[in-house]
């Protein structure tokens, strides 16, 4: 389970504004820090394993408000395709003025003694979408929907990166063919008809 705390997503938020220009370093967190008025020393005990501990928060903090958006929403009155689809469409709006730092996240998780952290925050990212849209399976369903929804996720991220139109359109109808690609995969399959 990771760290939570007030100050914890306090520090992040003001990190955020300096990741672009700085990436996700000790010198954004203590940027950030010092912005609040705090010392930025304070970097060392709240995010120990450095940058890329306060990545996992922010992909935390992330998921939270994805969370949030969506319970306020009530997207339980839709069938569960459209609020998978809605829960992650949250996720890359509320992602859209970081999309910087979400490229520098990337490039940090991507070296490999970072891939643990990766997949990490890939597997909360992926659990947190599925209680946003009111899942409660709690049989082997648990594990295969979450793996599939951390490649759709992923993709869709990976073409988001990419997609710099206002509202990303081109990413929604990317994120519709993989939902229906996978509608079309889990669709139950008719027995052969006996032949004469």
């Amino acid at each position: 389970m990771i760290e939570r705390s007030d100050e914890r997503d306090a520090a992040i938020r003001a990190a955020l504004p300096h990741v672009p220009a700085l990436g996700w370093t000790k010198a954004a967190l203590e940027a950030g820090l010092r912005d609040l008025g705090l010392d930025p020393l304070e970097a060392e005990w709240l995010f120990p394993r450095g940058p890329v501990e306060a990545v996992e928060a922010w992909c935390d903090l992330a998921d939270r408000e994805m969370e949030a958006q969506a319970q306020a929403e009530d997207l339980l009155s839709q069938r569960i395709p459209a609020r998978i689809r809605r829960v992650v469409t949250i996720r890359l709006e509320q992602a859209e003025p970081h999309k910087e730092a979400i490229r520098r996240a990337l490039a940090l998780q991507a070296l490999p003694w970072n891939v643990p952290s990766a997949l990490r925050t890939v597997a909360r990212t992926a659990d947190s979408m599925w209680a946003a849209a009111g899942d409660t399976s709690a049989d082997f369903s648990w594990y295969t929907r979450r793996a599939t929804l951390a490649g759709v996720y992923g993709a869709t991220l990976a073409f988001w990166m990419q997609d710099d139109e206002p509202g990303f359109p081109a990413t929604r109808a990317f994120l519709d063919r993989r939902l229906a690609d996978l509608a079309r995969l889990q669709r139950p399959r008719r027995p052969a008809q006996r032949t004469a």
